[in-house]
């Protein structure tokens, strides 16, 4: 066994690791766990994306943090983005001089994880388990399509994506988001809800590419061997759980 790990590559081993640390806790299922989980993801991600923005004011890590904890305590976290926002507003209408670039991070990566928690709050641990699904069918389907088929670009914001990976992804995602669906919103529900949890997803990823694109960074950070920083990772999720929260609280 060792033998085998020891071929691996750095990126399968680290991707190997961090599957098995989300079954860990997905298998806890603890409130808390998630909200440490997410909460220590989610500033190094602010961190990422503060030096992607080119924001200097280090402030936006306190403002995030305060908003984390009242995430925990908070029956409905989403609404505390906007008053984080209204804050934020009033302060910089009060003052004058705080970076307008702040709102940033709040929108992206913040927003996204604050999203995340409420998916898991509202849905439960399964639910977390079927995005964790389509977003990765979908990475994998659109790699290995993309490579045996793949000839007509995409985007111009990341050359290497092109169509018949996309297609391919959503494809396969929509097949394995079918099956690992929850039982509440039925099969075509499963199939509507995998397919534009999916295409989100694809976005999320092209978003993350085209900010390390304008700040001229190849990763958002290095923490994680053979995959980059934080956002690299988890850039497809930050999408696809926002769009999942709403579909769900319109289908169930």
């Amino acid at each position: 066994m060792l033998e085998i790990l020891g071929g691996l590559s750095t990126r399968v081993k680290t991707g190997i690791v961090l599957i098995v640390a989300m079954l860990i806790v997905g298998y806890i299922d603890s409130y808390f766990l998630f909200w440490l989980l997410f909460g220590t993801m989610l500033m190094i991600a602010v961190k990422e994306a503060k030096d992607l923005y080119k924001l200097e004011d280090r402030s936006i890590y306190i403002y995030i943090l305060l908003l984390w904890v009242a995430v925990y305590f908070y029956p409905m976290p989403v609404d505390l983005i906007f008053i984080v926002a209204i804050g934020y507003a009033s302060q910089l209408a009060y003052k004058r001089k705080l970076d307008k670039k702040m709102i940033l991070p709040l929108l992206y990566p913040t927003a996204s994880f604050v999203f995340l928690m409420t998916l898991y709050s509202e849905f439960g641990v399964m639910v977390l388990l079927w995005l964790l699904v389509i977003v990765a069918a979908t990475d994998t389907g659109a790699y290995f399509t993309g490579k045996a088929f793949g000839k007509t670009p995409f985007s111009e914001t990341s050359p290497n994506k092109t169509l018949e990976g996309v297609v391919g992804g959503m494809t396969l995602a929509i097949i394995l988001g079918t099956l690992t669906s929850i039982n509440e919103i039925g099969v075509l529900g499963a199939i509507i809800v995998s397919a534009i949890v999916s295409l989100s997803s694809v976005f999320g990823d092209l978003y993350e590419s085209y900010l390390k694109r304008e700040a001229g960074a190849k990763d958002s950070g290095n923490i994680l061997p053979g995959h980059g920083g934080v956002l690299d990772r988890v850039d497809g999720y930050l999408f696809g759980a926002i769009v999942m929260l709403v579909l769900l609280r319109v289908i169930i």
